[in-house]
């Protein structure tokens, strides 16, 4: 078989409408000849939703008991997938995480899949049924219901695909793949066609809201071609491919203001949700975006500083150019964003910056680096 994994955001699925064009859609990669397994996420903001409502009934939620409750909106979801596939004549099966071979460890509202086993996904795909996975959730070894956390059905869509074989997995949204800075706050942004796995990796990390950082990085890890692209839009998409894309210079630049400092001792384990992204002796750059409460159960000795602002430039072999940071420091400097310590490793430089610049940096940065190698 050829097959094709396809993960539709909440926004790709947000009301019958929107899910009848998906079922459209599914319904026309199937008849080029592929074989599809689809992951969806919950529709529009229902994940949102949930969440509100189990904070109405305590302020902070039993981790097991939330991941009980977000599960059930992509289980809505899929089955709904389904029976709009049929309506069109097309054979369709949904399966819930656990169901599809999902395995993850014990961390609620933040797990990580630690085994696939799709035997039953590959089953159906070989009888000619589509498969309709719910997304952003799995079963532990001890057959409790778990979720992924932020980005989780991209998780799902990914980990499916390396099971599976699957020629490419498509991360369909409502953007056109990935640009070289968030056009809303920089105009000049423009869409870019192909990215390295690594450079996909580094934007991630860096605060890019299309690509999922765990997502990303296990497509790394196992050589999955991804394809950034909007699910009913005409646009070409961008390529996430394995190995090095050879260009000269950034390729883009994106901001981050979800990150907190802390001070820390060396032993001082954090909560599951914080993310270290910088270390600098015991202060840590962490973040936030899946703390759920975190901060407010942090260990003895370890104190909050506040938040911090950081800008990420990301390019091939970026993180090691030398010329590109000191020029980089001088126009933040001059956009009125005078870096912290520059960070270079990898594909990536990273600055710390006050808060209050953080878009006029970014753009000065891009007009800069992205700019001149465009």
């Amino acid at each position: 078989m050829r097959i094709v994994v396809q993960k539709y955001g909440g926004s790709s699925v947000a009301d019958l409408d929107c899910l009848r064009g998906v079922a459209a859609r599914i319904a026309r990669t199937r008849a080029a000849g592929f074989a599809v397994a689809v992951v969806v996420s919950a529709m529009g903001n229902t994940t949102d939703e949930l969440i509100a409502l189990a904070r109405q009934v305590s302020p902070r939620p039993d981790r097991r008991e939330l991941d009980m409750l977000l599960s059930v909106g992509e289980r809505v979801a899929m089955a709904l997938l389904a029976m709009a596939l049929r309506e069109l004549g097309v054979p369709a099966v949904s399966l819930t995480g656990s169901q599809s071979g999902i395995i993850t460890d014990e961390a609620h509202a933040q797990a990580r899949v630690v085994e696939v086993r799709p035997a039953r996904v590959r089953a159906a795909l070989e009888a000619g049924d589509v498969v309709i996975v719910a997304g952003f959730q799995g079963v532990s070894r001890a057959r409790e219901v778990t979720t992924l956390g932020r980005g989780g059905s991209d998780t799902t869509a990914v980990v499916l695909a390396a099971a599976l074989g699957a020629e490419h997995c498509e991360i369909n949204s409502d953007v056109d793949g990935v640009w070289s800075a968030d056009p809303r706050v920089v105009p000049s942004a423009h869409k870019v066609d192909v990215l390295s796995l690594d450079e996909g990796l580094a934007l991630a990390r860096g605060g890019a809201k299309v690509l999922f950082e765990d997502a990303v990085r296990y497509a790394r890890d196992r050589g999955i071609v991804l394809v950034a692209s909007s699910t009913f839009g005409g646009g070409t998409g961008t390529r996430l491919v394995p190995g090095a894309v050879r260009r000269d210079g950034a390729v883009a630049v994106t901001g981050d203001r979800q990150l907190v400092a802390l001070r820390a001792p060396a032993d001082a384990e954090l909560p599951v949700g914080l993310k270290v992204r910088r270390m600098f002796g015991d202060r840590l750059i962490v973040d936030v975006r899946d703390a759920h409460g975190a901060l407010a159960g942090l260990p003895p000795g370890v104190v909050v500083e506040g938040p911090v602002a950081a800008i990420t430039a990301v390019g091939s072999g970026l993180g090691e150019r030398r010329d590109v940071a000191i020029r980089a420091a001088s126009v933040l400097h001059g956009a009125g964003a005078p870096g912290g310590t520059v960070v270079g490793a990898g594909d990536a430089l990273w600055w710390e910056v006050p808060a209050g610049a953080l878009e006029a940096g970014v753009r000065a940065l891009h007009d800069a680096l992205v700019g001149a190698s465009s």
